[in-house]
């Protein structure tokens, strides 16, 4: 997380928004449904109990984004990673998403380094849940071990504790900060200079992880969900919410 003031000091390399998802980045879409009308329309009487009662129960499908990696090897480049990997081919794109990991010499590639590389959505269902009040006092809400579930999480505790964001201007600048991933470490900056290298999915330093850290979460800067909320929470304090951070920060 760059800073200005008291969180940071400018970022001598921050990274702009490499291969996003398309759309929301898994934000999931609400498609209205439409009734038929005029002289072809089903009456209600027309159609059978059965399909009505399965046509009610059937899961909603959402989509799942979840990020495609790639380690790299000995002998590796950028250029060769992006032409075989990456749908532009194009390795100065591919260097911003993952200058977080690689580094200011794009040149230089670390054998084992994990990139990011893109985004692959699929299909799921989301189960239908009881319109009863006991039901839903029951129902514990699960989230899945990806960003998509991170952001989600963060957003439910950050509700609980009036924080404001909306997942949009979450996954916008974890795109810019680490192109998602929650082990990015900034080694070469001025804050890694002072020892208080920038960390994790929102690139927090730890004085400002420890001021902004939301009870009921990790106390490890690089867990994805205690990391987005002291972020979010940050930038509630001095912006008024993530949504209106565009840059460093």
């Amino acid at each position: 997380m760059p800073a200005r003031g008291k969180h940071r000091r400018p970022r001598t390399n921050h990274l702009t928004r490499g291969m996003v998802a398309a759309g929301t980045g898994g934000a999931a879409l609400a498609l209205p449904l439409v009734s038929a009308t005029g002289a072809h329309a089903a009456t209600q009487a027309s159609v059978p109990a059965q399909v009505t009662a399965a046509a009610k129960s059937a899961p909603a499908a959402v989509p799942d984004v979840k990020l495609v990696t790639y380690k790299v090897a000995a002998g590796d480049t950028l250029s060769k990673i992006a032409r075989e990997h990456t749908k532009d081919g194009s390795w100065q794109t591919l260097y911003k998403a993952n200058a977080a990991v690689i580094g200011s010499d794009p040149a230089s590639l670390r054998p084992g380094t994990t990139l990011t590389v893109g985004t692959k959505t699929s299909q799921t269902a989301t189960k239908s849940t009881a319109s009863t009040t006991e039901s839903a006092a029951a129902t514990t809400t699960t989230y899945t071990d990806d960003l998509d579930g991170w952001i989600k999480e963060s957003l439910d505790v950050m509700a609980k504790s009036g924080i404001p964001g909306t997942y949009d201007g979450i996954y916008r600048n974890i795109i810019r900060e680490s192109a998602g991933n929650p082990l990015a470490i900034n080694n070469w900056d001025s804050n890694a200079a002072a020892g208080t290298p920038s960390k994790g999915l929102l690139q927090v330093i730890d004085p400002t992880f420890a001021a902004y850290h939301v009870a009921g979460t990790s106390m490890d800067p690089y867990d994805p969900v205690a990391n987005i909320t002291a972020a979010c929470n940050y930038a509630a304090a001095k912006y008024g919410s993530i949504d209106n951070v565009n840059g460093a920060y």
